[in-house]
């Protein structure tokens, strides 16, 4: 395996995940991919994590493909793939055939992961990179940073990230932003969706510590279960069906053990249980 290039850290319920190959942007190479998918899995495998923080060293967030070495990275097929979003050949869905996670495995663990992912930029982001942005929960980005898709100027298409960036982004501006290749600021991300929010450089750390205390204030199975409901996109008109659905789902976890300590503990005035103690305490 190559040199460490990404790191992970647990303090207070929190995971940092943090892309540390600053020498080419981040950029999604194979170690990193290997690298990524390892701290991801061991982060959502410690249940003592309740958040996972991603976020990276240097001047760029993640650049996308590691075109330098040739790209390989959703299916093996070359610069299209790692990060620029080509589309994998079939039974490459989860892996290369190497072990690596590709691309869309990857977006696809950040979907889905029962715990909730804040993405933290303090500098660009291109293709694949933006992809990984678009599938964490939310996103909070220093004002100065800069996204863009260059898919197209490269004459690829950027199909991987469009599976997220589809169901965050509002369509009029993914059609734009995709189709020009033109860059944009972390204002107008926010303003489409991709962003949760975007502050002064200086504030970036305590706005993302701020979204993880509150986060971690929640229970484990209650977020988990409503990432799950977020993510399920609701289809046709809504039917008596899916409230009498939506409706048991509520009712399983108000009586839940987690859902009865959180009841007791509002009426009691104190934390529940699954809260961290501040960090002055044992």
């Amino acid at each position: 395996m190559d040199a460490e290039v990404v790191h992970l850290a647990t303090s207070r319920g929190v995971a940092t995940i943090t892309l540390d190959s600053p020498a080419n942007r981040n950029a999604l190479s194979r170690s990193l991919r290997a690298r990524l998918g390892s701290r991801f899995a061991a982060a959502l495998a410690d249940p003592a994590v309740r958040v996972v923080v991603l976020t990276h060293t240097g001047p760029v967030f993640c650049a996308g493909a590691d075109l330098a070495a040739g790209g390989a990275g959703v299916g093996g097929t070359a610069a299209a793939d790692a990060g620029l979003g080509g589309t994998a050949p079939t039974g490459s869905d989860d892996v290369r055939a190497d072990g690596v996670p590709d691309l869309p495995r990857l977006i696809e663990m950040l979907w889905h992961s029962p715990k909730p992912v804040i993405a933290r930029l303090a500098g660009t982001a291109r293709g694949g990179g933006v992809g990984l942005v678009a599938a964490c929960d939310l996103a909070v980005a220093a004002d100065t940073v800069a996204f863009a898709f260059p898919e197209v100027r490269l004459g690829v298409v950027p199909a991987v990230v469009s599976a997220p960036l589809r169901r965050r982004v509002a369509p009029h501006a993914l059609h734009e932003l995709f189709l020009t290749g033109e860059a944009f600021d972390a204002r107008r991300a926010v303003a489409i969706g991709l962003l949760t929010a975007a502050v002064a450089a200086e504030a970036l750390d305590a706005e993302v510590r701020r979204y993880a205390d509150l986060l971690v204030r929640g229970g484990p199975d209650a977020l988990a279960a409503t990432k799950a409901l977020l993510r399920e996109a609701p289809t046709g008109p809504l039917t008596a069906v899916e409230l009498t659905g939506l409706g048991e789902l509520s009712a399983r976890h108000f009586a839940s053990v987690e859902g009865q300590e959180g009841v007791r503990a509002r009426a009691e005035r104190r934390e529940a249980a699954w809260v961290p103690p501040p960090l002055d305490e044992p």
